[in-house]
């Protein structure tokens, strides 16, 4: 009997031997050749108008899951109608769908054009009601305006609303930008090497008097407000405050919250008064448009890696943002092993409608 169970002990001491070794052979072949991992998601920002048929979005649906393309982000105006009409149909091909929205940036809102007060004010006194920085659909809200808020909330929760949609999707969710994108410069004849008064916002009654109420002091009298560091913190915070808020709505209604943000914190800091590290949010997508800072391509990996050692710890996914127009089929290629490389959980296409198939073959391909 003891012989017996020498032996059978042996076996299973063997067993779990080669299984130790093969699971060590696995993983270190799995780390040598960095396959992408099963839940590596590929996103597709879409535009969705009334003038297409079902027909014609479910062609472009099926196309994008052909594709292995896993979720659709669409923007349909905070129309919620709109939302549900089309959102069966690209559940139907087996894509999740997420809400995007255009948030503090509400350009054409009928609604919030009957308020002025609602609006955005620079140092230099313009209001985005009637005149707007950079171009003309830069209409931007007052996160600091009580109903301005309430409004934004309002449409957060029409979208969340909608059956079968897995996050409510935050664009524009910050400050006019202070400083542009420095390849974008030349297309408006600017230099930007100090915060200057046309691009510098929120200096609306509503922030302001919110502002003097905890600080007491006013921006509008300090000799340069862009080295006060109460000022800045206190309109980091007020973005903060519309996300937190948001958060809270859509999970009431068993949904998610994600945002399309600047490249990493540190910079949408600097740029737009976005610190999204700090928000309540699920997921992240960062529109690393690489060209737009006349950056190299391997800035993908940089900025992707600076994004995720932010979140470190944190309960949030961050999806990197590609900008496809400005990117060859090789390029593309690399681009997605860049964002897989530094910690991404999956990548975001910004196409326009304008994937080439041989961009889209190296989308399907990089997923087999």
């Amino acid at each position: 009997m003891k012989l017996i169970k020498i032996l059978f002990l042996s076996v299973i001491v063997g067993f779990v031997s080669c299984n130790q070794k093969e699971t060590a052979q696995k993983t270190t072949v799995s780390e040598e050749h960095k396959e992408i991992p099963i839940n590596f998601k590929y996103w597709n920002w879409m535009t969705i108008g009334h003038k297409k048929t079902d027909a014609a979005y479910t062609a472009h649906f099926k196309k994008l899951k052909e594709n292995n393309i896993d979720a659709v982000l669409l923007n349909t105006g905070a129309d919620p109608k709109l939302l549900e009409r089309v959102t069966p149909l690209a559940k139907k091909e087996g894509l999740e769908v997420h809400a995007w929205m255009f948030t503090t940036n509400r350009p054409g809102d009928s609604i919030a054009l009957k308020h002025p007060d609602w609006y955005m004010v620079s140092r230099s006194g313009k209001s985005c009601f009637d005149e707007r920085p950079y171009v003309g659909y830069y209409q931007w809200l007052s996160p600091s305006h009580p109903e301005a808020k309430k409004h934004i909330l309002s449409l957060v929760e029409g979208l969340a609303k909608v059956e079968g949609v897995s996050s409510v999707h935050l664009d524009y969710i910050r400050y006019p930008d202070v400083y542009l994108p420095i390849g974008l410069l030349p297309k408006y004849n600017l230099k930007q090497e100090e915060e200057l008064p046309d691009y510098d916002f929120d200096y609306s009654e509503a922030s302001v008097e919110k502002f003097i109420k905890i600080h007491h002091k006013d921006p509008r009298k300090m000799k340069n407000p862009a080295i006060d560091v109460e000022w800045k913190n206190f309109r980091l915070n007020e973005i903060k405050s519309l996300v937190d808020a948001a958060y809270d709505l859509v999970h009431t209604y068993d949904k998610k919250l994600s945002a399309a943000v600047f490249p990493y914190p540190e910079m949408a800091d600097h740029m737009v008064r976005q610190r999204w590290d700090k928000w309540k949010i699920d997921m992240v997508l960062p529109m690393i448009y690489y060209n737009f800072y006349n950056e190299e391509l391997d800035w993908i990996g940089y900025a992707t890696k600076q994004g995720v050692l932010d979140l470190e710890k944190k309960p949030i996914e961050l999806h990197t943002g590609l900008y496809t127009p400005k990117l060859t089929a090789q390029d593309l290629k690399k681009a997605i092993q860049y964002a897989k490389d530094n910690g991404a959980k999956g990548v975001a296409f910004f196409d326009d409608y304008t994937m080439t198939e041989e961009q889209f073959n190296v989308i399907k391909n990089s997923k087999e």
